[in-house]
């Protein structure tokens, strides 16, 4: 389990690491065709900085090698908005008071067939952690009433057991995204302090129990803004090694989520700028070729159209993050304020513009 390799990294001690990284550090890191976390930690550093424009070439370059010149759409369906879970961060946070909604099943294919209208193949299904209404069963009948109308579903979900996982596989779905939001485990409880989420191993755990069950892709990430990004994202670039060497037939993304105005209040303890994310996701593309970088409607618009052309390779367009809000959008339900608030249509413009093509549809399963 990637805990095992977690442990042996110090927190405190990758800090000091990253402060402590040169500039022949990050050329040496620039100079290798194979780079390894190491390497990344010094492309993260403050002292690569100056040397943005060297890494954003080079970022650039690989990305076409592998992706050419387009950028995967999706759209995420809030399926619940009740959790059990506080996170203090989170608008979905149990003691946020709101009114709390999960679709039926016959406002599910209502909301999918707004989102197939658009032109959506690809779609991620959210929802708040309550196993008590949104179960691996409800996941379950839910995949199996709309798979149909798309080639890929992934879910953002609860954590679940190997064996639903299994179910879920059986039933269509292609990709389990789950965040472990920060890898500092000593500070992990002050942002979750009840829930099952509290649980910061059995978290850590579920891309293991994910690729154990066979799920085909997997998604994983820390939210920017908790901790010290820098060190989160070298775990993170760990997590992501040990995963592909141990589910080798799998595929994975990289998202990187900031923090966003929601339900309640929280400050970021570490705010990253807009020229750090643009580091940072360079930094991710010269550690892997292979991985997919995902950029949700968090960011801004001028944001999102220029990191098309450096590294990343999917984005969310026409989201809305409350349960219907398709159908029937309300006020005061959404788990957090989207900053790209684009149509479908919009974005496509907006990628066509800058000469990349939008993909609709990637491989079907079959093909994998």
């Amino acid at each position: 389990m990637f805990h095992d390799i977690a442990r042996q990294y110090s927190w405190e001690e990758t800090r000091k690491r990253v402060a402590g990284q040169t500039r022949k550090d990050v050329l040496d890191a620039l100079s290798r065709s194979r780079r390894t976390p190491d390497d990344f930690l010094a492309l993260i550093s403050p002292a690569a900085a100056p040397l943005l424009e060297e890494m954003a070439r080079e970022a650039r370059r690989l990305t076409l090698e592998r992706f050419g010149k387009t950028i995967q759409l999706y759209i995420p369906l809030y399926l619940s908005n009740l959790c059990a879970n506080a996170c203090v961060y989170c608008g979905f946070n149990r003691g946020n008071k709101f009114r709390r909604k999960t679709l039926s099943l016959e406002e599910v294919e209502a909301e999918c067939a707004v989102i197939s209208a658009w032109g959506f193949k690809h779609l991620l299904l959210v929802s708040g952690e309550s196993p008590v209404k949104t179960d691996a069963t409800y996941y379950e009948r839910v995949i199996r009433a709309i798979r149909d109308q798309f080639s890929h579903v992934a879910i953002e979900v609860q954590p679940l057991e190997q064996e639903e996982y299994a179910l879920l596989a059986r039933a269509g779905l292609d990709c389990v995204c789950v965040y472990q939001e920060t890898y500092n485990e000593q500070r992990y409880p002050l942002y979750h302090p009840a829930g099952r989420k509290a649980d910061y191993r059995y978290r850590l755990a579920t891309p293991d129990r994910a690729g154990m069950a066979g799920i085909q892709k997997i998604g994983i990430g820390a939210l920017l803004g908790l901790e010290d990004w820098r060190v989160d994202s070298f775990f993170t670039a760990l997590h992501l090694k040990y995963l592909e060497k141990t589910y080798w037939r799998g595929k994975y993304s990289i998202s990187l989520p900031r923090l966003r105005p929601h339900a309640g209040s929280f400050s970021p303890n570490d705010p990253i700028s807009d020229r750090e994310m643009v580091q940072l996701i360079c930094a991710y593309r010269l550690l892997d070729q292979e991985v997919e970088i995902s950029i949700s409607t968090r960011e801004s618009r001028v944001f999102r159209d220029h990191v098309m052309l450096l590294g990343a390779t999917s984005m969310s367009a026409g989201s809305s993050t409350e349960p219907g809000g398709y159908v029937t959008p309300r006020a005061g339900l959404e788990q957090f304020s989207i900053n790209d608030d684009r149509s479908p249509s919009e974005m496509v413009e907006a990628i066509r513009a800058i000469g990349y093509e939008p993909v609709w549809k990637d491989w079907d399963s079959w093909m994998s």
